[in-house]
């Protein structure tokens, strides 16, 4: 798993069945975060290109504190409908980051099943 590559993920299972170590170690941000919203796992990639400790972002909503640059029909609609519908969602769009930041392009990997107990958002930097 430390040397999987973003294009590598071909399933929601690589990711939900990862360590927090293992996910610690991508190249590639990864956020988990439950069906109410709220961050549960923040990833040290993440955290280091965000500039965002990961002591500050769990425990936040997602799409209201920490990036509601996310907070769209794009992406946080997308989680919301899958979780409405009860659908598996995996789902990945080129996106620009502009919240604390200079307009950032990144690829977003959008993932979810219903049962899990987190839903993911997986961020490339391109």
């Amino acid at each position: 798993m430390t040397t999987l590559d973003f294009a590598d993920i071909h399933s929601l299972d690589q990711i939900a069945g990862a360590s927090l170590q293992q996910l610690d170690r991508l190249e590639f941000g990864v956020i988990g975060f439950d069906d109410e919203g709220i961050v549960r796992f923040y990833n040290a990639t993440e955290s280091r290109y965000s500039g965002l400790s990961v002591e500050k972002v769990v425990g936040m909503h997602l799409f209201t504190v920490v990036a509601p640059c996310m907070n769209n029909y794009m992406v946080a609609q997308k989680y919301e409908d899958a979780l409405v519908h009860g659908r598996e969602l995996d789902e990945a769009i080129d996106y620009v980051l502009t919240l604390r930041m200079r307009p950032t392009l990144v690829k977003l990997r959008m993932m979810a099943r219903p049962g899990l107990p987190l839903r993911y958002l997986l961020l490339h930097r391109c």
